[in-house]
């Protein structure tokens, strides 16, 4: 297939045992207003019928760009989006994850910022936390809140302290793989995070402020296979943070030596201990005080 001809972006979206999820997805897709693009479903193993039979209700036009690749057992989360992207041979990617949303210009103006920008490997839009809970059979929206409210830009510094582009709202051009590899597969949660990190180190991330075209969703205290990794996976996402951040000191020690390390761990440990050594005595002076006032009004 020709450059002209190949659809310019490939989404690739996870799935496993959510049927209720993937169809919603799929008409979110479907209401994009920028359409050169194919979809790779990746059924992380889960049952297959259930995927297909949504599939097969897919409007016309974009059941004609979905295939499907079903796993007979789980790979995880990184394997499987590897799995969709190597499917994909697109100029952009994004990960479209089965539970969250777009607006219907994300891709059209996330795809705009990248033509007019060829220093930038990849934009992250503006975007919205959107709470959900479970009503009649499915869910339905709760509240929202922003995601970073005042980020203007993506910097290294920033992720190295927190992820800050989540898959749903970044989309970036697929040689980026060709540069820093793929998402690492023995990271079950984080794998993102990790993934930007590598990213960031070599290139310039775009950021388009505004109104937000991402909805990052939410569900607090559900679990189990409908809860969302935020809140499903917390223990493994600060064992894989954990582990990433413990193999980048290893690696630092290994070829600088620990002296800056041994210095800094004790200055930070000092630094804590100050600020916490601050507030008790500012906490001191405030019920003293308070004594003090309540002690006057007495003996008036």
């Amino acid at each position: 297939m020709s450059d002209e001809s190949r659809p310019r972006v490939g989404i690739v979206v996870r799935t496993k045992n959510r049927p209720w999820f993937l169809r919603r997805t799929l008409a979110d897709i479907a209401s994009q207003t920028f359409t050169d693009t194919v979809v790779t479903i990746v059924n992380d193993g889960g049952a297959p019928a259930p995927v297909d039979a949504v599939v097969a209700e897919a409007a016309g036009p974009l059941r004609a760009r979905l295939s499907v690749i079903h796993n007979d057992v789980a790979t995880g989360r990184s394997a499987a989006a590897n799995a969709g992207v190597r499917a994909t041979q697109t100029e952009f990617i994004v990960l479209h994850d089965d539970d969250d949303l777009w607006h219907p210009e994300f891709l059209s103006r996330t795809v705009a910022h990248l033509d007019g920008r060829g220093e930038e490997i990849g934009v992250v839009a503006e975007t919205e936390i959107v709470y959900e809970a479970e009503r009649d059979g499915g869910f339905a929206e709760v509240g929202r809140a922003p995601f970073w409210p005042g980020m203007t830009e993506i910097t290294y510094a920033d992720l190295l302290q927190v992820n800050r582009a989540v898959p749903i709202a970044y989309l970036y051009r697929r040689r980026l793989h060709d540069d820093v590899g793929f998402y690492r597969e023995d990271l079950h949660a984080a794998e993102d995070w990790e993934f930007n990190l590598r990213a960031a180190l070599r290139h310039r991330i775009g950021y388009l402020p505004g109104e937000p075209l991402a909805y990052w969703m939410q569900r607090k205290g559900v679990t189990g296979e409908l809860g969302n990794s935020m809140y499903a996976l917390a223990a493994e996402h600060e064992h894989y943070d954990r582990l990433v951040r413990d193999e980048a000191l290893r690696a630092y020690v290994q070829q600088h030596g620990p002296g800056l390390v041994l210095y800094l761990s004790r200055y930070i440990q000092d630094e804590v201990a100050r600020q916490l050594d601050d507030r008790r005595s500012l906490g001191q002076r405030v019920t003293h005080t308070l004594r003090e006032w309540r002690r006057d009004r007495r003996t008036r």
